[in-house]
């Protein structure tokens, strides 16, 4: 059966989704990034670290994962009991778009000493060439964890490659890849909004082009927003709004983590740095397609048993660490 065409008022869409899931004793797990009605039914709402966790512990046969194509497959991956759902195949990520598996190989070529780090936002086919996973959440612990003077490739995202440098001090070989939403998110994009909201905090993603200037406003001695930068990954700044004495908060990622940052923390304001910075693939989920998934069994995400199995490795490291 098909995707249906036929418009469904929310609140059915919402019983109907509801009644699926118990029927085929399905889990649906969705990216902070999603649109607000997808968080708001899931059984799981988290950044890409935390949801790959959360595959492996549910009770589920069936994981519908409610992102972008990659979190798909690495659910696949470390889940291989699971069947699982992407509500539309069709969402992909322009970071992970950015690398091949064979780039990968040329620099193995020539480094065949070396270490590969990949981030989470790349394809199955690239992370069985790595040696390790990596998520924003735990970067630093893996670069941490990796043995001293060795060559290390971190790919594919250069402004996160580049805050790594500067955060562990190791060099590393950078990939020049990047997010087309974060790298919208510029020094020009912080400084505007610093000026507007002087008195707020700042949660920066890593990935963002404007991560340079916010670790220089995090360090300075005297600049009137010093302890008020904060470098954190999606999840991070979940901890970080619910621990911090500010009322008001500046947030330099994708807008859709505004959704669960005003729904976990009501008493606070929280003001997209640059309202623009949507991604256009993370919003192809919806409830209709959610719908689709569950009562026809589709989109199935399997990953080659090969290519799996070397990339599990790299997974199951990722999960290891901090």
């Amino acid at each position: 059966m098909g995707a249906s065409t036929r418009t469904t008022p929310t609140r059915d869409l919402i019983a109907e989704i509801n009644e699926l899931r118990t029927q085929r004793h399905a889990a649906i797990l969705a990216h902070n990034y999603q649109r607000p009605e997808i968080q708001d039914i899931a059984d799981v709402v988290a950044d890409s670290l935390a949801m790959a966790r959360r595959a492996t512990e549910l009770d589920a046969p069936i994981l519908v994962i409610c992102g972008v194509h990659f979190m798909a497959e690495t659910a696949a991956i470390a889940n291989p009991e699971k069947r699982i759902l992407i509500p539309d195949p069709t969402a992909g990520c322009s970071l992970a778009s950015t690398i091949q598996a064979a780039d990968v190989r040329a620099w193995r070529a020539t480094h065949p000493n070396g270490l590969v780090v990949a981030y989470v936002n790349t394809a199955a086919a690239v992370k069985a060439e790595a040696d390790y996973c990596c998520t924003s959440g735990n970067a630093v612990a893996v670069i941490n964890a990796l043995p001293p003077d060795v060559p290390v490739l971190f790919l594919p995202d250069l402004y996160l490659g580049n805050y790594l440098r500067k955060v562990t001090g190791r060099a590393l070989d950078v990939w020049l890849g990047e997010c087309h939403v974060h790298a919208g998110l510029t020094r020009e994009t912080l400084e505007q909004r610093r000026v507007e909201n002087p008195d707020a905090e700042f949660l920066v993603h890593p990935e963002c082009g404007c991560v340079t200037s916010a670790m220089y406003y995090a360090e300075t001695e005297g600049d009137r927003a010093a302890g008020r930068v904060q470098i954190v990954s999606t999840e991070q700044m979940m901890r970080r709004a619910r621990v911090s004495p500010a009322r008001r908060f500046v947030v330099a990622t994708e807008t859709g983590v505004l959704h669960r940052l005003r729904r976990e923390n009501p008493g606070k304001e929280f003001i997209a740095a640059r309202e623009s910075a949507e991604c256009r693939y993370m919003k192809q989920i919806t409830l209709e397609k959610l719908r689709d998934a569950l009562r026809d069994l589709q989109y199935d995400v399997t990953v080659a048993p090969e290519v799996a199995s070397r990339a599990r490795r790299a997974i199951d490291r990722m999960l290891a660490i901090g």
